[in-house]
């Protein structure tokens, strides 16, 4: 990496370089912005609107760039690298459909909260209008949403002048500076995109401090939960403040139990956890609420959205919610007639300050949690000769890859992130990634490659076959010679909606897909790989996908009459759909 390049991970950039020697190109200029914003990575498709930015990016000594095959594949790829290195991460697309195409991954970004930057070409002015190819303008494309801020983007503009830059670079550095995610989308004509730079940008330096609770909220917290014994109800939005999570709940002898998406942040093995709640959740955390009923819950860090709670009243305790979170308007929402105490702060800084008051403050009733219910401890399964149980298959996962190595394990929706929800355990959030907000097929098998880029080492999907035939990257990997890991739950169908179609009454659904031989693929695109067709050939299989040095795929025929731990969600399902309304 080039010496001018810095090498930390913050998003507050560095003051640009005004003293231009010689005209610059604008796409020279928004390249050099987005390497002082601290990009390091560009993924996308070319064009040849986009062929300037592109060339400009390419020349760049600081950020690498990717060429993937689709643009929703590169932006998941993006979400993932910037989870993988905490920096924001550029995409680039061309007109029309290059933009159309990488929408399902950006607001797969903005759901789960990345910063990502897309910068895409338009359609030059005295062309708009005419029928140009893939015409991009108001003629041809809705702007509300795409080109505009909005619920796609939190902020969007299209760049007609050069001397819009020093307001663009002041929006985009303060977004990415906040806490939180952050998409914007800068869209840049192609005849732009050539202009020269006669506008000195501006020395730009900012710093957010993370909204933080006042010691008057600090102390009406701790007096809440201080009045009868309370749980810890740990979400995905918590994960930077996994140690003081830890210290408060054994400062307190708390309960915890976490979201889907939270996993790891409080150690899965540790005595005081419950359980993970919701889609595919523990029944343990159902009889904690009902046997062990808090008197209040703290909530740091979650939406408390469906996935999350399955707006089950169960989870409601006697006295209501004490609920953190850096966005003001999330709590209270899940459960809007539930006494929900709102704080607005980042959950690190609150924790820290609500630990250092409890230190020196007397709390009660510490010892009614000393029996608390755990989740099941995975049963032994001895190998057989017949298709691959996936519980088998998540057992030797856990064994070989979460226990036996360093990688970042992420499950692609369905029935493979049901199975690895209840069934995997682990003890530190950054080795665990599953998005169940969005929920996109084709997450993963593209977001496992900017994954295993960003963080110079080994990423795991675990994925379904229809995700698997939708959407991969594998041809990217071996390019970029990346080594990431892809484990194919096989079995033929879109096995999820077949037997959730049943489960809700709904007979004879047909989702079967043609018999696919993944490892065969692979190896056309220049991959390895390996095909299981019985359980004594898991554990080697995993073996040699961990040790392989290239992109690897596992293809593993699993039978498909076994029935995932997803009742919850179709019950929800049969809730949403009943002509009543649901009471909470």
């Amino acid at each position: 990496m080039n010496a001018t390049c810095r090498d930390t991970k913050a998003t507050t950039p560095e003051p640009l370089d005004t003293a231009q020697t010689k005209p610059m190109a604008l796409a020279d200029a928004v390249v050099k912005m987005l390497e002082d914003m601290g990009v390091r990575y560009a993924f996308g498709v070319s064009g040849g609107a986009i062929a300037p930015m592109w060339h400009a990016l390419e020349q760049s000594s600081c950020i690498k760039v990717l060429h993937f095959r689709h643009e929703a594949g590169a932006a998941f790829a993006a979400t993932e690298a910037y989870f993988a290195s905490e920096r924001p991460v550029a995409v680039f697309a061309t007109t029309g459909p290059g933009i159309t195409n990488a929408l399902t991954g950006l607001l797969a970004a903005r759901w789960e909260g990345a910063k990502v930057i897309l910068i895409s070409a338009a359609t030059s002015a005295p062309q708009r209008g005419r029928w140009a190819c893939q015409e991009t303008s108001t003629y041809t494309m809705p702007s509300d949403g795409i080109f505009t801020s909005g619920q796609v983007f939190h902020y969007a503009t299209t760049i007609e002048s050069n001397k819009q830059l020093p307001e663009i670079y002041r929006r985009v550095a303060l977004g990415l500076a906040r806490p939180g995610g952050f998409t914007a989308h800068l869209s840049i004509p192609s005849n732009v995109q050539t202009s020269l730079v006669e506008t000195s940008l501006p020395q730009v330096a900012v710093a957010f401090a993370p909204p933080a609770a006042s010691e008057e909220t600090i102390a009406k917290c701790a007096q809440l939960l201080s009045e009868g014994h309370f749980a810890i109800w740990v979400g995905f939005g918590a994960r930077s403040a996994a140690a003081e999570i830890r210290q408060l709940a054994e400062i307190t002898k708390a309960a915890v139990m976490c979201s889907p998406r939270g996993k790891g942040i409080f150690p899965e093995d540790h005595p005081q956890f419950v359980g993970v709640t919701g889609f595919s959740g523990h029944e343990s955390v159902f009889q904690y609420m009902q046997q062990h009923r808090p008197l209040r819950v703290l909530v740091l860090g979650t939406r408390l959205g469906e996935f999350t709670s399955l707006w089950n009243p169960v989870m409601i305790p006697s006295r209501g919610f004490v609920h953190v979170d850096i966005d003001p308007e999330v709590p209270g929402v899940a459960y809007p007639s539930v006494e929900t105490f709102a704080v607005h702060s980042e959950a690190r800084v609150f924790v820290q300050a609500l630990c250092k008051y409890l230190a020196v403050s007397t709390f009660t009733d510490r010892s009614k949690n000393e029996c608390l219910p755990r989740p099941s401890g995975n049963i032994l399964m001895q190998p057989t000769e017949g298709q691959v149980r996936p519980q088998l298959l998540m057992e030797l996962i856990q064994r070989a890859i979460v226990e036996g190595s360093d990688a970042t394990v992420m499950a692609e929706s369905g029935n493979s992130f049901a199975w690895a929800i209840h069934l995997l355990r682990f003890t530190n959030s950054t080795r665990y990634r599953v998005t169940n907000g969005f929920g996109s097929m084709g997450h993963f098998v593209t977001g496992v490659v900017g994954a295993a880029l960003a963080r110079s080492g080994k990423a795991v999907a675990i994925v379904g076959d229809g995700a698997m035939l939708m959407n991969n990257e594998i041809s990217t990997a071996v390019k970029y010679r990346i080594p990431a890991v892809w484990i194919v739950l096989n079995d033929g169908r879109y096995n999820i909606c077949e037997q959730g179609m049943a489960y809700l009454g709904f007979k004879g659904a047909d989702a079967a897909i043609p018999p696919t031989d993944f490892v065969r693929i692979a190896q056309g695109m220049g991959a390895d790989g390996v095909r299981v067709e019985r359980e004594s050939e898991v554990q080697a299989a995993l073996e040699k996908a961990m040790t392989a040095t290239c992109p690897f795929v596992v293809d593993v025929v699993i039978d498909p009459t076994q029935i995932p731990p997803s009742e919850s969600r179709n019950q929800s399902l049969i809730l949403q759909q009943s002509s009543t309304i649901r009471q909470i």
